[in-house]
């Protein structure tokens, strides 16, 4: 039996996962200096240790408002290419150990921007726990077209 570790959070009350093999790290930050110009899912640039690392709202990506950037935020710095961007995020979970097995395609019920940004999903014990394309996720391009 082979499985996959992911590390998950939450971000309007819905249930994510990044392949933990991809996470740099999870850190709050504060201090976020606005992209003039930049696609609307972009949230803003902080610097963590010397290098600047550029934000993507999932809220904005998914079709919600935008989040204030004022106060402490869950940022998932995820690569991207070899590049870190961090992921906003409500809340961040606990890093699960899933059963490939369990694998599914995204379920039908899930329409939207959403959609083109899941792979797939695992039945959790209590939640649907849907797997984030990262590199989908960053190509806000895509989405302003």
């Amino acid at each position: 039996m082979t499985s996959r570790q992911f590390v998950t959070f939450d971000v309007a009350n819905e249930f994510f996962g990044v392949p933990v093999e991809i996470v740099q790290e999870v850190l709050l930050n504060e201090k976020y200096t606005p992209m003039p110009l930049a696609p609307d899912g972009w949230g803003g640039l902080f610097n963590l240790r010397g290098e600047v690392i550029g934000t993507v709202d999932l809220q904005v990506r998914f079709g919600r408002p935008r989040r204030s950037m004022s106060g402490p935020i869950v940022n998932v710095v995820v690569l991207v290419g070899g590049e870190p961007v961090s992921l906003l995020v409500d809340r961040i979970g606990l890093v699960a150990d899933l059963d490939d097995a369990a694998f599914e395609l995204p379920p039908d019920t899930l329409t939207g921007p959403t959609r083109a940004m899941i792979v797939g999903s695992y039945k959790t014990e209590d939640r649907l726990l849907l797997v984030l394309d990262v590199d989908e996720c960053v190509n806000t391009a895509r989405a302003a077209i």
